[in-house]
């Protein structure tokens, strides 16, 4: 199963820049982690997630609840 990381951006009018500049990573760094294939060992990791935070103001958990409940692909 994938995580459908690009259909949560545009749910939450966010892009790949604005969600690097809110968690204070670089842009580059986000996005070869969003546009990398994704396999069992391989999807988001804490990083990810923390900007995923930073840049909808929500904690790192609700984010992940949401990915989980919302945005995952077979």
């Amino acid at each position: 199963m994938e995580i459908g990381i690009k259909a949560y951006l545009i749910d939450h009018n966010l892009t790949i820049y604005q969600v690097a500049k809110a968690g204070g990573y670089g842009y580059t760094t986000i996005h070869k982690s969003f546009n990398k294939p994704q396999s069992d060992a391989t999807s988001l990791n804490l990083r990810d997630l923390d900007a995923l935070a930073q840049a909808t103001q929500s904690s790192m958990w609700e984010v992940l609840k949401e990915l989980e409940t919302d945005y995952l692909e077979d």
